[in-house]
């Protein structure tokens, strides 16, 4: 049950104007002061606070209020509104500017502010146009405030209202009171009870159009994160009138509507798309058709330029890579796709120096870091991230953050090379067609027997369907020594791979029958048996497991392998945030794309975490509530509230480590939901280990993986597009 916390603002410790987070001393009226930390947007010293909450003793600082909400009240009184106004809470106002005005106009110093800015200007040192901008800026501070009131009365957390401000100015109040479901959408993403409950307190009644609209789309954002681009109607209908408890036929009238106002695009064979997304593939299906008819020359002399390679790298080449390389150099668009161990890489590297003898510029990149430090690494030259290749950024003429290489600013590239292409989906495969310049080829590559991707479509899957392709299937010598890739590959045909530990050891199997003695056994692989048997570092180990929940899923094993591998220690300190504790030293990863959080490094700076990125918490300050996390050299501050943007990372899903490669997998096969115990996933998670594949578990459970082929199907249109 809440707490409560009432007093006077007496001093603001921290405030991150990005995110509300704030630490406060707070004065009550029994003469006590006490420290409240939480989601409070632009605080000053001077207002009166209203808080509910829970105490809580902190190992550095004592006592704390850890605010869940809040109200404030501005301040009373001349001497109130005094520190109020020199603590900077409008800008441009410091002490002294503070105490003309509040010599002039006394305790009606903030009515002034609010409803006469313009008497400001007969202040002493104050003209017409600064006093205009100090009332804009104070007119900007009150809706904030009131707006936090709204949403605090409601039970929504205050953050909604600096992203509600930023969006809508001093109009944002209004424009919810207009429309609560605006929630629902980017950069909201509230969920639909917290909007329905919001609305229902403003009078907007069960059956009210805004309702019946707001229902239809959020069924279509929903299924965005199930992989679907688009609901068929007789899905999406009952979907809809089963959260809203509203019959079909008022569903139907609302679906036109949002079809008459751009919202939503309805296809005569009854798919109902969002627009942005029927954009997008309709995007994608163009400029694949389009590029997929082009051809560029080749060289006279590619047969010597080929030998010439060939030479340089020490290697012959066989049939179909050479058909690979000269396919790719002659086509607009070309896949590549094969299993471990088929030549990719190999043929990638011949193709990059053919490139080269042609004098053409080419341009690298992966969906996530890892996965492009490893192209990088195979290849030799740099590669990059999609979502830094393609520059998000902000754009100043529109004042938004978005991709800056676009139509109108594209590639500088004569090739554009993507690697690790099942894991892009269609909006990230829209921007890239969107930025490869009219005269580019375009080289994609995957495995398209890997899993999905975590967004919408399945790109890579329906661009094979009619792509100029070359598919690879020879295992090479190499190659075919390895348990692990002969054992993908037997994986991928259905065969159960071989689980003896023989003479040959890159895999290994160890059989454990109960989750205990897994867990336990995986903790000592990680902290003992692999950094002191093969000099395998911990960080060069990564834990995988099919699931989330259970005594094998990542969040028990995390917990587990943090006590083995980063243990509590005096000098490491800790913030518990959710199911997690996090410490100094913990490996974590970001777990969803946040195009506003910002990153430093020695030279530079720059916005965008992405799913996926994996770094380490350098530090942890209690008292300014923040964790800072360094990935690659890359700076992020997170504030505490915020700490829902991480995970820990010492075991993943398989889904989430998809793309990326490790000297070591130790893999977790223990039963778990049939959804996820598949092929698929099997052959996935053997596939990110590089030199080392140790399974821990039971060997019935692999071979029901194997024969467990089941896909489940995402609805998207880019095949039948690219059909037409």
């Amino acid at each position: 049950m809440d707490e409560n916390l009432e007093g006077l603002i007496q001093s603001v410790v921290y405030s991150n104007d990005e995110t509300g987070w704030a630490v406060l001393r707070v004065a009550c009226a029994d003469g006590s002061l006490h420290t409240a930390v939480g989601h409070i947007p632009a605080p000053a010293p001077g207002e009166t606070i209203h808080a509910k909450g829970q105490w809580s003793q902190h190992p550095a600082h004592g006592e704390q209020f850890s605010v869940r909400s809040a109200e404030r009240l501005l301040p009373a009184g001349s001497d109130a509104i005094l520190e109020y106004l020199a603590s900077g809470i409008v800008q441009g106002v410091g002490r002294a500017t503070a105490r003309l005005l509040v010599e002039t106009f006394g305790d009606r110093t903030l009515d002034v502010l609010e409803r006469e800015p313009e008497r400001l200007s007969t202040v002493r040192g104050i003209t017409p146009k600064r006093a205009q901008s100090i009332g804009a800026l104070y007119a900007k501070q009150t809706t904030l405030r009131r707006l936090m009131e709204t949403l605090v009365r409601h039970e929504l957390t205050p953050s909604y209202a600096l992203e509600l401000t930023k969006r809508y100015g001093a109009g944002a109040a209004d424009r919810l009171r207009e429309d609560p479901y605006i929630l629902l959408y980017e950069p909201f993403d509230a969920p639909f009870e917290q909007a329905d409950k919001l609305a229902a307190a403003l009078g907007v009644e069960d059956g009210d159009e805004r309702r019946l609209k707001a229902g239809l789309l959020y069924e279509l954002i929903f299924n965005l994160d199930q992989g679907h681009v688009y609901l068929p109607r007789e899905k999406l209908i009952p979907a809809a009138a089963g959260l809203l408890g509203q019959g079909e036929d008022e569903l139907e009238e609302a679906l036109q509507d949002l079809f008459c106002d751009n919202k939503v695009v309805a296809c005569d064979d009854g798919a109902v798309y969002l627009t942005r997304l029927y954009n997008a593939e309709s995007q994608v299906a163009a400029f694949v058709r389009e590029r997929s008819g082009r051809s560029h020359p080749l060289p006279r002399d590619l047969d010597t330029l080929l030998g010439r390679i060939e030479e340089e790298l020490g290697i012959e080449y066989a049939e179909t890579q050479r058909e690979a390389i000269t396919r790719a150099a002659g086509s607009g668009l070309l896949v590549l796709t094969g299993g471990p161990g088929t030549g990719k890489t190999t043929i990638l590297r011949g193709l990059l120096r053919l490139f080269d003898w042609m004098g053409l510029k080419a341009l690298l990149a992966a969906p996530t870091g890892r996965a492009a430090k490893r192209m990088s690494e195979l290849c030799d030259r740099d590669a990059s991230t999609i979502h830094r290749l393609l520059e998000f950024g902000y754009d100043p003429s529109l004042g938004i953050l978005r991709f800056l290489r676009d139509e109108e600013n594209p590639l500088q590239a004569d090739v554009v090379v993507l690697d690790e292409v099942s894991m892009v989906d269609i909006l990230l495969m829209d921007s890239i067609s969107r930025a490869v310049s009219d005269d580019a080829r375009l080289i994609l590559v995957g495995d398209p027997d890997q899993l999905p991707a975590v967004g919408p479509g399945s790109v890579l899957e329906d661009i094979l369907e009619t792509a100029p392709s070359v598919r690879l299937t020879e295992i090479f010598r190499q190659a075919a020594e390895s348990r692990i890739i002969t054992g993908a590959h037997s994986v991928n045909r259905g065969e159960t791979p071989s689980l003896k530990n023989d003479h040959q050891r890159d895999l290994f199997f160890l059989r454990r029958r109960d989750m205990i003695s897994a867990v336990g056994t995986i903790q000592e692989l990680c902290a003992e048996r692999l950094p002191g048997n093969l000099g395998i570092e911990p960080s060069q180990i990564q834990v995988l497991t099919p699931t989330r929940r259970g005594p094998c899923g990542t969040v028990s094993l995390n917990k587990a392998l943090q006590e083995a591998l980063n243990p509590e220690a005096p000098h490491k300190l800790e913030k518990r945030f959710g199911e997690f504790l996090y410490r100094e030293g913990d490996r974590v990863m970001q777990i969803r794309n946040n195009y506003d959080l910002a990153w430093r490094q020695e030279a530079n700076a720059g916005m965008g975490v992405f799913n996926g990125e994996i770094g380490t918490v350098a530090e942890i300050d209690l008292k300014a509530s923040l964790v800072t996390v360094n990935f690659d050299d890359r700076i992020v501050e997170y504030p505490f509230d915020s700490l829902g943007e991480l995970e820990p990372a010492y075991a993943l899903t398989v889904h989430k480590a998809q793309g990326s490669e490790y000297r070591a997998v130790v893999l977790a096969v223990m039963p778990g939901p049939q959804k996820l115990m598949t092929r698929r996933v099997l052959y996935t998670a053997i596939t990110r280990a590089r030199d080392y594949l140790i399974i821990v578990g039971q060997d019935e459970i692999i071979e029901a993986m194997v024969r467990n082929d089941k896909r489940l199907r995402r609805y998207t249109g880019l095949k039948k597009m690219l059909q037409c």
